[in-house]
Formats: structure tokens, sequence, C-alpha cells
């Protein structure tokens, strides 16, 4: 019997890693699963753990009020001594980027207990950007013992770097098996101002922003564009859930509240926000995460920076990086308002990311990797969207870039 530690602590890992702890839950024949989370991210983390049904055994909840990341690096540290010691597990499973990532990794290496990084080898090899998401990865990928790389390029990535190949199992990225199994047809957000747009006769652009390096003018000037869009197109409606950190949240309602048709609106919890993600027309972000699941849903994205670590949505054409420019993003979000042929290249482009079973496949690398089972898992490779697999299945089917370029 295998004891394996998942250590999360942000919104987006938990819905990642959500998928990969139900499934480790199921191999309880060969698997003890326990969950401990450092609540870097409060209120966002526990509306994904309900919806999941995950209580984790540890809660160390040490997120404060306007904490630094040095203050979240000690606390996290300090308290994962004190899980890990404890529990003693055979492997401490993370997940992508966040300081939470880093530091779980860094407390099971003074354990000397083998650490499994799922979606590793996510780059864009500037130190700085995004911050510090970037070198918490690489901090984390010189401490891994076992990595998930999501695609081919992450494999390359690290192999690059010179982890060995037989450390690496590309599984797909564990958000589309979030993702499939969350978004409905016929879902009510039971909120009367998402409620009531009309999503088959408007243009819906969801827009996301949280980003560090553009707070401040960059996000005025995403801002600027969005209110000059929506002022020239009657058809078209921006739903907008603004981040509650302040140097969003203020200058989003000085450059946006009051406009006619933009939606300025609370955070979202998952199960919402990804059904209004279907039926949007496009998606405006910084995020990382999106430029994963908006594909498998066939909406076109625009990346509100300069770099991303995940080119192949770029080279797939379902992601264009435009930056943070004003004339910029105006003119790309017009071209797709404009041009149908564009819209439909990038909507119908294959997702690159996933099809719904990196969750398995991971379960089976590990129990490969500790002797159980005699042969690893089948590599992922791109195919269909996420979502046109699942509705085959319904139906009873078969189952680095920069700114400015495809």
């Amino acid at each position: 019997m295998l004891k394996i530690l998942a250590v999360f602590g942000t919104r987006p890992e938990a819905i990642k890693m959500a998928p990969l702890v139900k499934e480790l839950k199921r191999c309880s024949r060969h698997i003890n699963c326990v969950v401990a989370v450092t609540a870097q991210h409060r209120e966002m983390l526990d509306q994904v753990l309900r919806l999941f049904e995950i209580r984790p055994d540890y809660d160390l909840n040490i997120m404060r009020p306007e904490q630094s990341l040095f203050e979240i690096t000690g606390r996290a540290l300090a308290g994962l001594e004190e899980v890990i010691g404890r529990e003693r597990p055979d492997l401490v499973l993370v997940h992508g980027d966040t300081t939470t990532t880093f530091v779980a990794a860094l407390a099971a290496f003074y354990f000397q207990i083998p650490v499994g990084h799922v979606e590793a080898g996510l780059r864009t090899h500037n130190k700085y950007s995004p911050f510090p998401e970037e070198m918490n990865r690489h901090l984390t990928a010189v401490l891994t013992d076992l990595h998930f790389a999501p695609t081919a390029t992450a494999k390359a990535n690290l192999l690059a770097e010179g982890v060995p190949a037989g450390q690496i199992f590309v599984t797909g990225n564990t958000v589309i098996d979030a993702l499939l199994a969350t978004v409905k047809k016929a879902y009510c957000f039971h909120n009367p101002e998402l409620d009531g747009i009309d999503y088959e006769r408007k243009k819906v652009l969801l827009v996301t922003t949280h980003r560090r390096e553009n707070l401040g003018d960059p996000l005025r000037s995403v801002y600027q564009a969005l209110r000059a869009v929506v002022q020239a197109y009657p058809d078209v409606e921006i739903v907008f859930p603004v981040h509650k950190n302040p140097a969003v949240a203020c200058v989003a309602r000085e450059e946006l509240g009051g406009t006619e048709r933009v939606h300025l609106v609370e955070p979202m919890a998952y199960e919402p926000f990804v059904n209004l993600m279907q039926r949007s027309f496009l998606v405006l972000t910084d995020s990382g995460g999106l430029q994963e699941e908006a594909p498998a849903l066939g909406k076109p994205v625009l990346v509100l920076r300069n770099t991303t670590e995940r080119p192949e949505a770029v080279l797939a054409g379902t992601v264009r990086v435009i930056g943070t420019e004003r004339e910029v993003v105006a003119a790309e979000i017009r071209r797709l308002l404009d041009d149908r042929e564009h819209y439909r290249q990038m909507a119908e482009a294959v997702n690159p990311y996933g099809d719904g079973r990196a969750s398995r496949r991971i379960c089976r690398a590990i129990l490969y990797y500790f002797g159980i089972v005699p042969a690893p898992p089948d590599e992922y490779v791109p195919g269909k969207t996420g979502l046109q697999q699942k509705e085959l299945e319904i139906a009873g089917g078969s189952s680095s870039f920069r700114r400015g370029g495809f």
C-alpha cells in the first residue's frame, strides 16, 4: 500500500488536482491518498473543494490579508514540515507553479521523499514572466523524481534541462478531466445579470486579469481597449469576473464601471465559470489555465501577456499572444469579431492539451514507478477537442512564443 500525499493551495491547483485525487482514491487497493492544503488562497480554494467533494486531511490555512511571497513561503514550509514528518508518505504529489508547489517539493526533499510533479515542463525561459511562477517551475523540476508532462513540448523542455527520459510521462492535462466533468449543456447561473444575457444573439467576451506583471498601466490599457470595442459593437457584451486584488478591481471600476453591456461581476466559482466560458464567443485572459481550458471548448483565446509557457495552443492556432497595448488589444478583438474565417480557424483548431484521461495515466505511472504494474501508461497524443470527444462518447461513437505569433 503506497501512501501518497497530495499538496495544493490555490484554486487553479485544486481544479487540476481534484480529478487526480479522485482517481487515486478509486485505486484504494494499492494507494492511500492523503490530501493537505496550504490554503494559499482561502475562499476560492474552498469553492473547488466543495464542488468536487474533497475533504482535506490537513488544512494549514496560511492565507493572510495582503500576504507577501516571503510570508507564504515561510508559513507553508513550517506547516508542511509537520504534515510530512507525521505522515512520512512514499510520494509527495504537487501541481504546477505556485509557491505552495515549490515549497512542498522542497519540504519533501528535506525529508528525502520522492516528488511527483503534475503539469511539469512548462517554460517561458524568462524568470520574471510570469512572476514568480516561472522560477517556481524550474525549482520544483530540480527536486522532482516523477515528471508528469502534459504535452510533448513540455517533455522536450525537461529533456533539454537534463531530466532523464525514464522519469517523464506525457499524460495530457488534468484540467481537461475536470472541465469535461463540469460543463453542462443546460446550465442556470442563478445570477439574474448572467441569466439575462442573450447568448445566442450577443457575442460575449469573457475577460479575466490578475497577473502581477500587468498591474498598473498595462491593465488600464487593456480595459480602455475593451471599452472602445463594446461601444463600437452593439452586439458585444463583456463579462468580467473581477479579481479581488484592489490593484485590479479599482482600475476595472475606473475604466469599465457604468459602461453599457459590460458586466463587472464577483469572482465566480469554477462550475458557473466554465459553463459561462462554454457560452462565450471568445476569451481574453492573462491566466495560464484558461489557455488550456478554452481550446477544449472550441473558444479562441487572446492572451494579455508578452510570453506564454503554453506554446502548443499557439502552434495549434487556438491561442494568440497579444500583450497589453490598447491599440493592439482592440485590433485583435475586432479581427475576431469581423473576420469569420479567422474566427473559424481559431475555434476549430485541435485542442493540444488533453482528452479527459490524464488522471488515469498519472495513477498508472505512479504504480509503474513503484513496481506495482508492469508497464507504463500510453503517452497522450492530441486528437479531437475534449468536448468533441465527450460528445462522441455520449452519442455512442469512438472514442516560449512571444506576442504577435501564431
